[in-house]
C-alpha cells in the first residue's frame, strides 16, 4: 500500500492507553481484579500510512482498534483524531467525527444483515448520518459498488448470493460509504482464499492511493502484514513491545518476541525453509489478569536463558525506547544482543518482499 509521508500529519495519537475489564465485583476499585487487555500503549498513524497491528490471540490488538473508532472506553489514556481528543466529544460532535472512521470487520458474512439488500447495506451509513436524498443515496451506492468492482444489479441481491471475497468487497463499499479518512480493518482477508486475498489488498490499496485513506490493520499472516503496511507495531500481552517501519523491522528486528514471530513464517525458499532454526516459545502467554513482573515477556524469552544477568528482565519493566540508528522503538532491555545473537542469524531469512 501507499506509504505515508514521514512529513504527513498525524491523524490518530494513542497515548499511554489502557483499557481493562473487571473480573469480579468489589466495594473498592483496589479490591476488584481486572483483564488488563491493553496495558499502557501508545503510537501515532500519520496521514495516509497504513499501520499493522500484530501479535499472538488475545494481546490486545482488537481492543486497540476498537478504542481508537470509540466502540470502547477506555480505562485510561488519551486518543487524539485529528487533533480531537475522543474523550471530551460526544453526541453530535461525535457523531461528525465517526464519519471519518470506519471499520472493516473479520467475518463479512457475520457484519452483513441478511434480511437486507446490498443496496440497504451500503446505504445505511448515509441514511444514519442524514446525508442527501433517497435519490443520491440510490447514485451514492451505484458509484461504490462500481468503486469496488461490483457490478449494477449486486444492489438488488442479498448477502448469500455473493461470495466469501465479493461480501467483503461490500463491506469496504459500506466503509467507503461517508468518504471516511481512516479505516480500521480487523484481520479483513484472515476468512477468505488465498487466491481472493490478494484480490481484497489490491483493492484496498488502490482506495488508499485514489482517496488518500490512513488504515490500521489487524493481523496474524506476518507475510501479509509486510506486503500492506508502513510500519508495524509488534503487541504482547497488552504492551506494545516493538514499533518499527516495516523493512526494518522484518530485516532486524530487535526484540526477542519479534524474532521468535519472525521465524514461523514459511518462506518460499525450501533449502533456506529446511536449514533455518525455529524458535519454540515455551509455556503458555501469561493471563492478562495477572501479568509477569518486568518484562512481560521474560516467562517465555529465549534470549534470557543466554545472558549473564537476566534478573533485571523480571524486576523492571522496559519502557518503549526510541532506537537511536533508526527510526521505531523497542521495549527491550537487550536489544543490541538480539541484534548479534547467533540464533537470530541462523533464523531470519527475508519473508517474501513488497
Amino acid at each position: 500500500m501507499s506509504a505515508g509521508s514521514h512529513d504527513a500529519k498525524a491523524l490518530v495519537e494513542v497515548e499511554d492507553l489502557r483499557v481493562w475489564f473487571p473480573t469480579r465485583r468489589a466495594p473498592t476499585a483496589e479490591r476488584r481484579g481486572y483483564i488488563k487487555a491493553v496495558d499502557g500503549v501508545a503510537f501515532t498513524v500519520r496521514q495516509g500510512e497504513t499501520l499493522g497491528l500484530v501479535g499472538e490471540s488475545g494481546c490486545g490488538k482488537t481492543t486497540t482498534a476498537r478504542a481508537i473508532l470509540k466502540l470502547l472506553e477506555p480505562t485510561e489514556g488519551r486518543i487524539m483524531f485529528d487533533g480531537v481528543d475522543l474523550s471530551t466529544v460526544s453526541g453530535r460532535d461525535l457523531r461528525l467525527l465517526r464519519r471519518r472512521m470506519q471499520p472493516v470487520f473479520q467475518d463479512p458474512f457475520a457484519s452483513l444483515n441478511p434480511k437486507r439488500t446490498v443496496a440497504r447495506i451500503v446505504a445505511e451509513p448515509l441514511a444514519i448520518h442524514r446525508q442527501g436524498t433517497r435519490a443520491q443515496r440510490r447514485e451514492r451506492v451505484a458509484e461504490l459498488l462500481d468503486t469496488v468492482g461490483l457490478p449494477p444489479d449486486a444492489a438488488g441481491r442479498f448477502p448469500h448470493a455473493f461470495s466469501g471475497g465479493q461480501r467483503q468487497r461490500i463491506a469496504i463499499a459500506r466503509a467507503m460509504a461517508l468518504r471516511p479518512d481512516l479505516i480500521v480493518a480487523d484481520e479483513p482477508v484472515s476468512s477468505l482464499d488465498v487466491s481472493i486475498r490478494a484480490q481484497i489488498l489490491n483493492l484496498m490499496s488502490d482506495l488508499q492511493q485514489e482517496f488518500r485513506l490512513t488504515y490500521v490493520v489487524i493481523a496474524h499472516d506476518l507475510a501479509l502484514v509486510r506486503q500492506v503496511t508502513d510500519r508495524v507495531a509488534v503487541m504482547y500481552l497488552g504492551n506494545i513491545v516493538e514499533l518499527r517501519s516495516t523493512e526494518d523491522l522484518y530485516r532486524r528486528p530487535l526484540h526477542p518476541y519479534t524474532v521468535a514471530l519472525l521465524s514461523a513464517v514459511p518462506i518460499p525458499d525450501t533449502e533456506a525453509e529446511a536449514t533455518r532454526q525455529r524458535i519454540v516459545l515455551e509455556g503458555d502467554v501469561p493471563s492478562p489478569a495477572d501479568p509477569p513482573s518486568g518484562c512481560r515477556f521474560h516467562t517465555r524469552c529465549w534470549l534470557r536463558r543466554k545472558l549473564d544477568n537476566p534478573d533485571i528482565c523480571s524486576g523492571e519493566t522496559p519502557p518503549l525506547t526510541p532506537i537511536e540508528d533508526g527510526g521505531g522503538a523497542v521495549a527491550c532491555h537487550f536489544p543490541d544482543e538480539v541484534r548479534t545473537s547467533s540464533e537470530r542469524r541462523e533464523t531470519l531469512v527475508t519473508i517474501g518482499s513488497r
